[in-house]
């Protein structure tokens, strides 16, 4: 499937406290480098959940199972992984040492690769798990068990570099207008704003900030006069503004994901999965940048850093 596929416009929008069992469509399957977002919390009596990437969704026959993710909390706390081919389970993977509590919030990450999931835990690498079956054939996730789900998340990883396969390591967290980077390294991590335009959407910013009065790079969106475009601040009596796309990209009432890269002397900016280029900032220190501002007519999601 190529970069320019029809599929890489076509974005999930999250899902939030669905009910359990749960199971819905992954649009366009997985992919190498797609990732899946589950936040929840674990009920204080659980004995099990389960998370399956599945080959279809029927009942009857029961659908093949690519990745069976099976956290089991009765005695020693573990993790099974396996695959069901033709209506059999194969040989079972054991994990153990599991970093989920009953009764706690937790995060689980799962980033495709060709073959294989990488799945984080609280923003930490738990495991990887090689399939038995392609995982180019799932188009289905289904949650079930002894859990509450807060949201299920669709991203992708870095579109700029298709040779990393390298989840971040970080907190996602639902956020409002203003976020604060308390590590510091907001800069050199891929960053994914996730955003669903107002009905009658005016226009909306997003700042990287020293502190609240120096703004070394803003990315404006206007709905009037349909441009998206940069601008940075050298000093203070010097500003430089630039548009980004000759095409708006930006709709009402659709879901969207940014991607903001940023490296020594440039950063690179892509919208939903496809490149919109890179951009030269040389005057910009990143290591100083501590705090994101995000403002104007969006809900946002989440973001990730």
């Amino acid at each position: 499937m190529g970069p320019t596929s029809p599929v890489d416009f076509i974005l999930q929008p999250p899902v939030f406290h669905p009910v359990l069992p749960y199971i819905t469509t992954i649009f366009g399957g997985l992919t190498h480098g797609k990732m899946v977002l589950v936040q929840g919390v674990v009920l204080a009596e659980a004995e099990r959940f389960q998370v399956d990437f599945q080959c279809g969704c029927s009942l009857m026959p029961r659908p093949d199972i690519a990745v069976h993710f099976n956290p089991r909390f009765r005695s020693r706390p573990h993790v099974i992984c396996n695959t069901l081919q033709n209506g059999r389970w194969l040989e079972e993977t054991k994990f153990p040492h599991l970093p989920l509590k009953r009764g706690e919030a937790f995060q689980l990450l799962f980033l495709f690769g060709q073959d294989e999931v990488q799945v984080s835990v609280n923003g930490q690498h738990f495991l990887q798990y090689r399939s038995r079956l392609p995982l180019a054939r799932v188009d289905t996730v289904g949650v079930f068990g002894d859990i509450t789900v807060k949201s299920l998340a669709f991203l992708r990883s870095n579109p700029f570099d298709t040779s990393r396969t390298e989840y971040p390591v970080a907190h996602v967290s639902p956020a409002e207008c203003l976020g604060t980077n308390p590590r510091g390294n907001l800069p050199v991590a891929p960053t994914t704003y996730h955003v669903s335009e107002l009905n009658l959407p005016c226009r909306f910013s997003l700042s990287l900030r020293e502190d609240p009065s120096h703004v070394p790079l803003r990315l404006s969106t206007c709905f009037r006069t349909r441009a998206l475009t940069w601008s940075s601040f050298p000093d203070e009596a010097l500003s430089h503004a630039e548009k980004v796309a000759a095409c708006f990209p930006f709709h009402p009432q659709r879901f969207f994901e940014l991607l903001l890269v940023c490296e020594e002397g440039s950063f690179k900016l892509a919208l939903n999965g496809i490149p919109l280029g890179q951009f030269d900032t040389p005057w910009v220190s990143w290591d100083r940048i501590t705090e994101l501002w995000i403002e104007g007519d969006v809900t946002l999601y989440s973001v990730f850093s």
